[in-house]
């Protein structure tokens, strides 16, 4: 199906370039939302008239979505879940859990909008893209720790999965002869 972009569509096109799509993407993604109208001379001639009004309105959303970037910009976000020794969190921080910390924050921010490929699973500083219009992204830094000061811990760079941080071990001080016993093989009732 051949469709009038009404906004930039990332790997799609700019707006007001005709684009061929495959019919159920038209159908169930561009046209309802409003980013495009299929093209027939009707549309055509409707979308060089309202292409003014069209460019105004997208200046001030990309407007409005850089003033929220901006402001976003270089902030971390802390995350307190329940997770075992390990690391590996009992549940998982899913994109509907980010928009929730950005709300208690003051951010509006749509599910939508989080660019999370895969739930967040272990503690750590986790980059997360947010894609705020077509033409602005911000990325933000999630704190995920057991509690509060364990993120404070985090994001002064100390890690907490480690075997030191676990067992007060110091990683770089452990050898192989201390887990391994070359003459545990023997019995005693041989000597």
């Amino acid at each position: 199906m051949q469709v009038i972009l009404l906004e930039r569509v990332a790997k799609l096109g700019q707006m007001g370039e005709t684009v061929k799509v495959r019919d159920g993407f038209a159908r169930n993604f561009l046209l309802p939302q409003g980013k495009a109208m299929r093209a027939n001379e009707a549309n055509k001639k409707r979308f060089e008239s309202e292409r003014a009004t069209l460019e105004a309105r997208n200046l001030e959303r990309k407007g409005e979505a850089q003033t929220v970037a901006d402001a976003l910009s270089g902030k971390s976000f802390i995350v307190v879940r329940s997770a075992g020794e390990t690391g590996q969190l009992y549940g998982s921080v899913a994109a509907r859990d980010i928009v929730e910390v950005l709300a208690a924050e003051g951010f509006n921010v749509g599910r939508n909008q989080v660019d999370l490929n895969t739930p967040i699973k272990e503690i750590g500083l986790h980059q997360v893209t947010l894609h705020l219009h077509s033409e602005v992204e911000v990325s933000i830094e999630l704190n995920v720790a057991r509690s509060a000061e364990e993120a404070e811990r985090q994001a002064k760079g100390e890690s907490l999965t480690s075997a030191d941080a676990i067992y007060g071990v110091d990683e770089d001080a452990l050898r192989p002869e201390d887990f391994f016993d070359p003459d545990a093989d023997r019995d005693e009732d041989e000597e």
